[in-house]
């Protein structure tokens, strides 16, 4: 029997606030904690709650019959425990149907497989021990960030113990080959799942598209689609970020109706069931194995990492961030924190310079005027994150702090550990340059 693995990616990072050249050496707050306070609350109102309830009510309704399967980073966790600890509750309820996966990821959704493979380690086994803490699971399946793959990461992600890895289908690494199948990551005896990018867009992107020859999109067209790869394919793999429902396709586009019959609309089908990601690598047996000529992602036209790594801004920020790795090892955990933060990719995406439909995509997400200007802002904080480090200056001299999630199984109730001057670390007063999803990039050269 086919089946449909439907996976969402849960993820906000932490955004810098305005640092100028004036505030190197002169302050510490890297973070707006407003700015992320305001977007983690109307993303939870707009999507995560309304979208955790209609597949709570799914599960409900279809049993075991319907499954789906999460990546949720560390530091979205981090933003929920401290905003919206709703949104946690919502998540642990779905958790507790048994018809919910939760797979590993890195925990500050970094670039660090393809720069630091020890960071990388760490960062994935500081996720799987909040996965287990908050859920009570050991993520079995891998997902990185981004679906940033190659052969070599396959390798490390088989070296940590999971049973299975998701990835981009991309075009020129299947050939003739087929997404819907399970293949073996080249070099090793892992699997990988292939996220089948055109179905995954139809809704993912071009659900509210007037302009597309396909609209409108109902749960029987889409339903019809997928069924007629019965015989040429078992597995569906339909991969995208949770924020489509409700905040990337507004609820008055009818997407939490197709969302609430797609279900329904497949399973009308005898043949066709839903499974999570190690449900499909326990039933299927890979066809192939599949190396990969190349590194992909799930981002842009191109499927690359040119979104993050395509300019000379890019590279330079990125270097900045892992040249001194080696000394923030042996630094206090507080100040590791930070420089992992920093890491995150969104900071690298925000510096894009790309033009035309994926220009567009960028724009969307950054709250900066520029690339530029995103550069400029992030190289600031680096300096003087550099110049604090170097310099040797204490964490409690700095008033420099984190807040860590300390939430279990048995727990609904949050529980906060907040070090002396936690707003040290914030800046909460420049609430006039709140992020409105609406700039258009203006390059500045």
């Amino acid at each position: 029997m086919p089946s449909v693995c439907f996976y969402f990616q849960v993820h906000q990072p932490f955004r810098l606030k305005r640092y100028s050249h004036f505030d190197i050496g002169n302050s510490h707050q890297y973070f707006d904690e407003e700015n992320n306070r305001r977007i983690m609350e109307k993303v939870a109102s707009k999507c995560y709650l309304p979208t955790d309830n209609t597949i709570l009510n799914l599960i409900k309704r279809y049993g075991k019959d319907f499954k789906v399967s999460y990546s949720i980073t560390g530091v979205a966790i981090e933003q929920m425990q401290r905003y919206s600890p709703e949104t946690i509750e919502s998540f642990m309820r779905l958790a507790d149907t048994g018809c919910v996966e939760f797979l590993g990821e890195t925990y500050y959704h970094s670039l660090s497989a393809v720069y630091d493979p020890a960071e990388f380690e760490e960062q994935v086994k500081a996720h799987s021990e909040l996965m287990n803490d908050l859920f009570g699971i050991t993520p079995k399946v891998f997902r990185n960030t981004e679906l940033i793959y190659e052969n070599r990461i396959g390798q490390m992600v088989e070296k940590l113990g999971f049973n299975g890895m998701i990835a981009e289908g991309v075009d020129d690494v299947l050939g003739w080959r087929s997404p819907n199948y399970l293949y073996t990551a080249a070099g090793t005896k892992m699997p990988l799942l292939l996220k089948n990018y055109r179905l995954s867009d139809d809704i993912a992107f071009r659900f509210s598209n007037r302009g597309w020859g396909e609209f409108p999109l109902t749960s029987d067209k889409f339903a019809n689609w997928v069924h007629q790869i019965s015989g040429s394919g078992e597995t569906v793999n339909l991969f995208m970020d949770y924020e489509t429902f409700g905040e990337h396709q507004w609820a008055d586009s009818g997407i939490f109706q197709f969302l609430e019959h797609l279900p329904e609309a497949i399973l009308r089908h005898p043949d066709w069931n839903f499974k999570t990601p190690s449900e499909v690598v326990s039933a299927y047996k890979p066809v192939a194995e599949l190396p990969f000529h190349r590194l992909t992602s799930w981002a842009d036209v191109d499927r690359d990492l040119t979104a993050w790594r395509g300019n000379n801004m890019q590279h330079s920020a990125l270097n900045q961030a892992y040249e001194f790795a080696y000394q923030l090892k042996q630094a206090d955990p507080f100040v590791q924190d930070i420089w992992r933060r920093l890491q995150t990719s969104d900071h690298f995406y925000y510096m894009c310079t790309k033009w035309f439909a994926d220009g567009d995509v960028h724009a969307y997400f950054s709250p900066y005027q520029s690339p530029y200007d995103a550069f400029i802002n992030y190289m600031n904080v680096m300096q003087d994150f550099r110049k604090y480090y170097l310099d040797g200056e204490s964490v409690a001299h700095c008033g420099l702090s984190t807040q860590k999630v300390e939430i279990s199984r048995s727990q609904l109730e949050v529980e906060t550990i907040i070090e002396p001057n936690l707003e040290e670390l914030f800046d909460t007063t420049d609430l006039q340059r709140e992020l409105e999803y609406d700039g258009q990039i203006k390059l500045p050269f």
